[in-house]
């Protein structure tokens, strides 16, 4: 059994797999949509461009950190960005899918542990961002996105994932309706959860080398 074939057994299908593509090679990604992925999670625009091209049957997401000047070439080709943390990436966004005509989807990304070094919005300030980028009219914001700390065992992360949940029922709605959260080491404890988009690269494409 393939590794899309061992991780899609353990995924329901209320919930949404994203291949993470990143530093992975075109040919590799083809064998796995020839498994039947069909969506992949990229973190550097450069590299999913040629990546998108060579796919156009799939459909990509952005994960990564979001910079200003790379917006512009992100709209269009990315049918969700996960990593909105502040109200001036938003607009920035909003601005350029205006001027191509693109209602662009957006995840609101959330910092619950607060580790500095991660991009994400505190808890206190998610309101406030929620109902300032709802009044952006090239934007739709279709739910929260969450990285939780780093640990040797996955399962410290489940009040993390817990509380992303309650977070995201408070909020949902019939387009507010993606919390994104679960990577190759925890996506199962993350969809007992609540997950309803898991992002897992290791466990699909193995260890890079």
């Amino acid at each position: 059994m393939s590794g899309y074939q061992a991780v899609r057994a353990l995924i329901p299908s209320s919930v949404t797999l994203l291949a993470v593509s990143k530093m992975q090679s075109i040919d590799s990604m083809c064998e796995l949509a020839a498994l039947g992925a069909d969506l992949f999670g990229e973190s550097r625009v450069q590299e999913a461009l040629p990546k998108i091209e060579a796919l156009p049957n799939a459909k990509f997401h952005f994960i990564g950190k979001l910079q200003s000047n790379k917006i512009r070439a992100m709209i269009g080709k990315f049918a969700l960005i996960h990593s909105v943390d502040n109200l001036s990436i938003a607009q920035k966004i909003d601005r350029e899918a205006a001027a191509t005509c693109v209602i662009q989807d957006i995840l609101i990304q959330i910092n619950l542990a607060r580790e500095p070094q991660k991009g994400g919005v505190y808890i206190e300030a998610l309101e406030g961002l929620v109902t300032a980028i709802q009044t952006l009219p090239n934007v739709r914001l279709k739910g929260f996105m969450m990285i939780p700390p780093m640990y040797d065992e996955p399962e410290c992360n489940r009040h993390y994932f817990s509380e992303m949940k309650e977070i995201f029922d408070r909020y949902r709605t019939d387009d507010i309706d993606t919390l994104s959260m679960g990577m190759s080491d925890d996506f199962t404890i993350a969809i007992e959860e609540g997950a309803t988009m898991v992002r897992v690269g290791t466990a699909l494409f193995g260890k890079r080398s």
